[in-house]
């Protein structure tokens, strides 16, 4: 697997072994042949994710985690599980970049009372997911998701993040 991973803000120093676990994870779910798969991470502050959600998404506002994925995986039936991704002509699988934001990830861990590592390997999973096609605009898509979700966190021993 080549996971490159860019480190914005220091106090991100200790999210690589969460990003490869949780990454893995996905992956092993999915069945994707982690060994060719390619993905980006920026772990950042939230002025630099406010400027990529402006940038591409036209949300001038900070956000927990962003997605890009290479591929339109996505199924256009609602609550259809995505199409697998494809190996490109160099035998890799270029899935996409993903950027996280340390100061909104803290305080909705803190706000919420959850360990703060277990909340953030849920919003690396759930970025990854949707790098895989996974999304949750419609309400089919949102419930795919989220099974998914506490699946992978289970096998990771993270309780399920929707239980309030």
């Amino acid at each position: 697997m080549n996971l490159e991973i860019t480190i914005e803000d220091l106090r991100w120093h200790e999210i690589e072994p969460l990003i490869l676990r949780a990454v893995e994870a996905t992956l092993d779910y999915r069945g994707v042949e982690k060994d060719n798969c390619e993905i980006s991470f920026l772990c950042c502050d939230d002025a630099r994710i406010a400027e990529l959600n402006s940038e591409f998404r036209e949300k001038p506002t900070p956000t927990n985690v962003l997605s890009w994925p290479t591929a339109e995986l996505s199924s256009e039936i609602p609550g259809e599980i995505p199409s697998m991704p494809e190996m490109d002509f160099t035998g890799e699988i270029a899935l996409g970049d993903v950027a996280i934001s340390y100061d909104t990830c803290m305080r909705e861990a803190i706000e919420a009372g959850k360990n703060v590592e277990d909340h953030v390997t849920h919003l690396i999973v759930h970025g990854v997911l949707h790098l895989l096609g996974y999304d949750h605009i419609r309400d089919p898509d949102a419930t795919l998701m989220e099974g998914v979700e506490v699946k992978i966190l289970g096998k990771l021993g993270v309780d399920n993040p929707y239980n309030t």
